[in-house]
């Protein structure tokens, strides 16, 4: 088992500065996951209007404006329209799982749909607020006690809230 590190970046501008220490940390973009509003579509987070989707998520193919390099170096970034909850900007590892079964699951929450991806109840619905509210959440991958402890470091030095950490299992999509 793997273990994911969590924290949540007030800003994208703050996200920008972790995803790019992870990277110089070495950390790979397919460990590294993202998660912030797409602020570009609409600011109702409550109501999605532009999706058909009702039991999963629908993925568009631009990712919003402010995205800046370090953002799109990640893996799979894209815009993600969860039904009932909003439109989202996400990268990684948890946009195929938030794309896939997950969201089916997830009736209409974010912290469903968290939940979906293995992060624990508590975290998930402190989370959720956090990031209707434009923070960004960020989560490494990390297979070593070592590793997971430089994730953390990186993450208390550029002053991330809400740092957690979890057992989690392989995702599937």
């Amino acid at each position: 088992m793997t273990k994911a590190v969590f924290c949540i970046a007030q800003n994208t501008d703050q996200a920008e500065i972790i995803v790019n220490d992870l990277k110089t940390a070495g950390f790979s973009n397919n460990d590294i996951s993202v998660l912030f509003p797409d602020k570009s579509t609409t600011k109702d987070f409550a109501h999605e209007k532009h999706t058909k989707a009702p039991e999963g998520a629908a993925i568009g193919g631009t990712v919003g404006i402010g995205t800046g390099a370090a953002l799109g170096w990640l893996a799979g970034i894209g815009s993600l329209a969860i039904p009932g909850i909003g439109p989202f900007i996400a990268a990684g590892p948890i946009m195929g799982a938030l794309s896939g079964a997950a969201v089916g699951a997830a009736a209409g929450s974010l912290t469903g749909a968290l939940i979906g991806v293995g992060i624990p109840e508590y975290e998930a619905k402190r989370y959720e607020g956090k990031i209707k509210g434009g923070s960004a959440l960020i989560s490494v991958h990390t297979a070593s006690t070592e590793a997971r402890k430089k994730a953390t470091d990186i993450f208390e030095k550029d002053h991330a809230e809400d740092i957690s950490y979890t057992e989690e299992e392989s995702v599937h999509t």
